[in-house]
């Protein structure tokens, strides 16, 4: 996100024309293999998503070749090998991004296939949309939702907050020399902004209206939380991993994270955690988190009959015993509600998570292909009221002019 530029996008686009205009159609060539590329450069995560290509394509009859390359260079990697004509016949895209490649007509529409998308909670289906059509699909999705140390809060007598007031008080409380009662990631990044809109949503702001009163009584938590001595100062440079760390180290002891920590968590010794719908501002409130998670898509090629078979196995990787399996493994959540239900009941460390993501909102689902800026400008937001360089009134002010600038 952020990194495309609009005249790369629009050079894509028109070769993509040109190629579609001049291409000849391979539909009837026997498909015996297929290329799949995605961001799972971690190699366990590599084997794991190899074996499921591999098992979906054996399912279809072909063969899977999978590569996987550093998140930061897909996308580049996407909009080059579309300028050369040579996309996958499989690619995996972060949610927000399919937009933004979807715009360039790289990618085709999956009812093209006769790809059932129903049973698909409202919010996944919306971020796998462009323009009204549905070209992606996520097997599994995640959200974000406070995790707290048990003993930690029963030893100072703190309940598990479920309002900002809540939270504050608790936090502050739970303070101690070399602890901190509250963890967020705050750094200048697209996770810090992504850890800061469940705040902003759920208090009735949103990205269209970032000088909004709801959206400074959200950055006005955050930033109160640091100034009181609750929160540390250094949030504004911890990534999501940072901040698990610190809670695991007992420097903390609670903190905005996702369910993929969850292995990491059940392996810290002789923590004993719990997780909880992140407060809002007041009780009553509906909690509105935001989706993360990928889709995977059918990039346009000049034949057919490889369009077709890479969507057969695009329907495989969402058949729901896959994405069962796929949650129970990797501790995500399935993206039809009733498997996610189901999956609820069998792993209860999970049961929050599935109901956060019931209610979870696309983050291009205003803006669309315009999130990327509104992104930055938030988070740089964070990063000024924070440090108190600026009120938040004053700092979502000038992200407001930033993101609707030119």
């Amino acid at each position: 996100m952020g990194r495309r530029t609009a005249a790369l996008l629009g050079a894509v686009a028109l070769v993509l024309a040109v190629a579609g205009c001049g291409a000849g159609d391979a539909s009837g060539d026997r498909v015996t293999s297929l290329t799949a590329l995605d961001y799972y450069s971690d190699a366990a995560e590599h084997a794991d998503w190899g074996e499921r290509l591999s098992a979906c394509g054996r399912t279809v009859g072909v063969r899977v070749e999978h590569t996987s390359v550093p998140g930061a260079s897909l996308i580049p990697k996407v909009l080059q090998r579309a300028s050369s004509r040579t996309l996958p016949d499989l690619l995996m895209l972060d949610n927000p991004d399919l937009q933004q490649i979807a715009a360039t007509g790289a990618l085709t529409p999956l009812d093209r296939y006769g790809i059932d998308t129903r049973g698909f909670a409202q919010g996944i289906l919306s971020a796998g949309t462009y323009r009204g059509k549905v070209y992606g699909l996520a097997p599994t999705v995640s959200t974000v939702a406070l995790v707290y140390n048990k003993e930690m809060l029963a030893e100072a007598g703190v309940a598990v907050p479920r309002t900002w007031d809540e939270l504050k008080a608790a936090a502050a409380e739970l303070t101690r020399p070399g602890r901190y009662g509250m963890a967020v990631d705050a750094d200048a990044s697209f996770e810090g902004t992504w850890q800061f809109l469940p705040f902003l949503w759920s208090n009735g702001g949103d990205e269209r209206r970032l000088d909004s009163p709801q959206a400074a009584q959200a950055l006005r938590l955050w930033a109160d939380l640091v100034r009181s001595g609750s929160m540390s100062r250094s949030v504004l440079n911890w990534t999501q991993a940072d901040v698990h760390d610190q809670f695991v180290a007992g420097r903390t002891a609670m903190m905005v994270n996702g369910p993929w920590r969850i292995s990491a968590l059940n392996k810290a010794g002789n923590l004993h955690w719990g997780v909880a719908p992140l407060p809002v501002r007041r009780a009553g409130q509906t909690l509105v988190t935001p989706l993360g998670g990928e889709v995977w898509t059918v990039p346009r090629s000049p034949s057919t009959a490889r369009q077709k078979k890479a969507a057969q196995v695009l329907a495989c990787l969402n058949d729901p015993a896959r994405t069962l399996a796929l949650a129970e493994r990797n501790f995500t959540v399935p993206s039809r509600p009733a498997v996610a239900a189901r999956y609820a009941r069998r792993t209860p460390s999970m049961a929050v998570f599935v109901e956060s993501v019931a209610r979870a909102r696309a983050r291009t689902a205003e803006l669309g292909v315009r999130w990327p800026a509104a992104a930055t400008a938030v988070y740089t937001a964070i990063q000024s009221a924070l440090t108190g360089e600026q009120t938040p009134e004053e700092a979502l002010g000038h992200a407001q002019q930033t993101a609707t600038s030119p």
